[in-house]
C-alpha cells in the first residue's frame, strides 16, 4: 500500500497507529540508494507510483536516488509520441484516469496529453471526485440524473456494454454503474456471459474490441 496510500490509510487498514507506519517505512526501505542501468522492473514500478506519490516516496520505494529517479522521468517524456493503442493500454487507462492527471497518465502509456484526453472522451471516462478535491480542478458538476435518462438507463442496462449508455446519455461510465447499482440494477445472465468472453478475448489479444472490456 505505501506510495498510493497515505501512512494515515495504512494505519487504519492495520489496526497500527500512525507513527508505527512511519517506522516500519523507514525499516522496510532502508539502505543504500542503487546505482547503474535501471531494469524493466524499476521502469514498470516507477510508472506504477507517477501521480500517486511524491518524488521523495517513489525514490525510497524504489532505493533510487531522487536526482536519478528525475533523471528518469524525464527520459520517460522523451519517449512519448502518437501510437496505436493497444488492449493493455486502454485497461490500463480506465484504471487511472480517475485518479491520475493526464500529464502523468501521459508518461505511464508514452502517449501525447492531447491522445490521453481523446480516449478518456471516446470511453466516457471521469476524474474521481477524491481526485477533483484534491487537486482542485474544479470540474463541472453534473446535473442530476433526469426521468428520461433513467428510463434509457433502466430500459438498456441489462442487454447494453455500459460504454453505449455512458455515450446515450451523456454520461461517465462509472456514473453509469453507480447509478444502476443505486437502483438495483443487474445484467442479464446472457450480458454477463459475454462480458466474460470479452474480457477474456481482450487478455489474451483476440482482436476483440477493447471498449467491451472491463465493464
Amino acid at each position: 500500500m505505501y506510495g498510493l496510500r497515505s501512512e494515515a490509510q495504512i494505519a487504519r487498514s492495520l489496526g497500527r497507529t500512525p507513527q508505527s507506519v512511519k517506522r516500519m517505512v523507514h525499516k522496510v526501505f532502508a539502505g543504500e540508494p542503487r546505482s547503474g542501468p535501471w531494469t524493466a522492473r524499476e521502469v514498470a514500478e516507477l510508472k506504477r507510483y507517477l501521480g500517486a506519490a511524491d518524488l521523495q516516496v517513489i525514490a525510497r520505494i524504489l532505493r533510487r536516488s531522487e536526482q536519478e529517479v528525475e533523471r528518469r522521468i524525464l527520459m520517460l517524456q522523451e519517449s512519448v509520441q502518437p501510437r496505436n493503442w493497444t488492449s493493455s493500454d486502454v485497461q490500463r487507462l480506465k484504471r487511472l484516469y480517475g485518479t491520475r492527471s493526464s500529464g502523468d497518465l501521459s508518461l505511464i502509456l508514452a502517449q501525447p496529453v492531447d491522445e490521453i484526453e481523446r480516449k478518456a472522451e471516446e470511453l466516457c471516462l471521469a476524474k474521481d471526485k477524491g481526485y477533483v478535491r484534491r487537486s482542485g480542478t474544479g470540474a463541472v458538476r453534473m446535473p442530476r440524473w433526469s426521468a428520461k435518462e433513467i428510463e434509457v438507463l433502466r430500459k438498456l442496462y441489462p442487454d447494453t456494454p455500459n460504454l453505449e449508455i455512458a455515450r446515450r446519455v451523456g454520461r461517465s461510465e462509472k456514473s453509469v454503474v453507480s447509478k444502476a447499482h443505486d437502483l438495483g440494477l443487474k445484467k442479464s445472465g446472457d450480458r454477463l456471459r459475454r462480458m466474460g468472453r470479452e474480457n477474456v478475448a481482450v487478455r489474451y489479444g483476440n482482436g476483440e474490441d477493447d471498449e467491451k472490456a472491463a465493464e
